[in-house]
């Protein structure tokens, strides 16, 4: 199972250092909106190239932190059940979810955006506007993106649930150690 896992860690891994650059991403896209209010009210200007570098900025950060969100456990979970469950049972709703719902999903996802952006690189579709950013293909290629990166973490989420699993049903229960340095332990030793 450590073959498994040590591909878990490495998925494991990309999703921590995309995360980490999405902050920055996050940390840019604040600075530019910020600079777009200050020209806009305190100047009576603004750029439409800065603008669309906010959105693509804002969409790079949401599509490509579903995976950091699925690694950290910070996505949206219904944990009526999940927190009062164990180790086994959470391993249990994981791989089940991941199977289930999960793949298939990233898959739906995958093969329902693929001609939306080859079109959309076939005519390197750009904004309607003259001075905007352009380069619309680029973004919209970060849906099948974010799909593959979604899917890779939850194969790695699929790998540590299945290792919990076959670790709790190999392990035989271990005996509670005796601490002798207790009073209460000595004493009843000694009845």
């Amino acid at each position: 199972m450590s073959p498994l896992l040590g591909c878990a860690r490495g998925l494991d891994r990309l999703a921590t250092a995309t995360g980490r650059l999405l902050g920055w991403f996050t940390l840019a896209m604040v600075l530019l909106q910020s600079a777009v209010v200050i020209l806009r009210y305190g100047f009576n200007g603004g750029s439409l190239a800065l603008q669309d570098t906010v959105v693509y900025l804002h969409g790079a950060a949401f599509m490509l932190g579903l995976a950091y969100a699925l690694q950290t456990d910070s996505h949206v979970r219904v944990d009526v059940f999940y927190r009062r469950m164990g180790p086994r049972g959470k391993a249990w709703v994981n791989a089940v979810g991941t199977l289930v719902f999960l793949l298939p999903l990233c898959a739906f996802i995958l093969a329902g955006s693929w001609h939306f952006v080859t079109s959309s690189w076939a005519v390197r579709e750009a904004g309607a506007s003259a001075d905007s950013l352009g380069g619309i293909f680029l973004l919209k290629s970060l849906v099948p993106l974010a799909a593959f990166t979604l899917a890779l973490q939850g194969v790695a989420q699929l790998a540590r649930a299945l290792a919990t699993l076959v670790q709790v049903e190999s392990a035989p229960p271990k005996p509670q150690a005796v601490s002798k340095s207790s009073p209460r332990v000595a004493e009843e030793m000694s009845a």
